[in-house]
Order: structure tokens, then C-alpha cells, then sequence
């Protein structure tokens, strides 16, 4: 499986969207924080997903999701979607993306490259093993993130 980018990059300043849940009902929400790698012998993409966001019902109650990737042209949409609840507007419909299944899961036809994940663990973060100014900066006044990690079982 080759996927050529600078990983850095592409998360930090590109974004990407992830997507949890099947044709009949899913979410996706703009990620900035991620990364792939491995783990367990496995090729493996790692998310972080606050508490407090309506996609992380989707992440709690599906095995697989995806994380997808698009060219520039896309950056406002993007914006849009990690700035926008899906449970207050059908972000689908307003920001112009095709859905599409992908897998076990949903993403959509404008991306240039989707990574089909499947759920192997999830942790919270918790804020009493991260410095001081970090857990200040991140999670005084906001919900905690959960991390997910998925095996990487396809790459559309």
C-alpha cells in the first residue's frame, strides 16, 4: 500500500476529513490532529475525536471509519465541516460532497486518497499525563479527546 505525502503537512495544514458510521447515517468532522504509522505489526492511522463532537457517537458506535484526503481546492469546505455540527445542519447536503461507501464505512468521491480503518483501540487522553500548559491550553474549558487507532485495511 503506497500513500506519498508529507504526513505532516497534509494533517497540520491540509486537514482531512474522518467519517464513522454506514450509508443509512454517519457524521464526519475536519481533522487536524492525526497520524499513520504502526502498530502491532499493523499499518495504522491514530485520530483524536473530543468527547463533545457529534462524530464521536459515530466513532463509539461503529468498528470502522475512514480518513480521507483532498486537494486545496476543498480547504473551505473543510473549514465548514470542522466548524459545523452535524447535529444542528446536514452538512452533506449544504457543503457539496458525494457520498460514497467505502468499505465497512462512508467517504466521498472528491477524495484524492480515503483510508479505510478498522477500530483497534481507543483511549481518553487524560490531562494528568500531558505538561501543565498543554492540559491548560487544550482542556481547561473544553471536553477531553479520545484517541482511536485503526488498522489501515484499505486504501481507495
Amino acid at each position: 500500500m503506497n500513500f506519498n505525502t508529507d504526513i505532516f503537512e497534509t494533517f497540520d495544514k491540509k486537514w482531512a476529513l474522518l467519517t464513522a458510521g454506514n450509508k443509512e447515517k454517519f457524521n464526519t468532522m475536519t481533522i487536524s490532529w492525526g497520524g499513520l504509522g504502526t502498530i502491532w505489526g499493523k499499518p495504522v492511522a491514530t485520530v483524536y475525536v473530543r468527547t463533545s463532537r457529534y462524530t464521536y457517537e459515530f466513532m463509539e458506535n461503529n468498528d470502522y471509519f475512514t480518513v480521507s484526503f483532498y486537494p486545496e481546492e476543498y480547504k473551505k469546505t473543510l473549514g465548514v465541516l470542522g466548524s459545523k455540527s452535524g447535529r444542528d445542519i446536514d452538512k452533506m447536503h449544504t457543503e457539496g460532497l458525494t457520498a460514497v461507501e467505502a468499505g465497512e464505512s462512508i467517504s466521498f468521491k472528491e477524495a484524492e486518497v480515503t483510508l479505510v480503518c478498522k477500530k483497534l483501540f481507543k483511549q481518553e487522553l487524560d490531562p494528568k499525563n500531558m505538561p501543565s500548559e498543554v492540559a491548560d491550553q487544550f482542556y481547561k474549558n473544553d471536553a477531553l479527546h479520545h484517541m482511536f487507532i485503526g488498522e489501515v485495511v484499505a486504501k481507495i
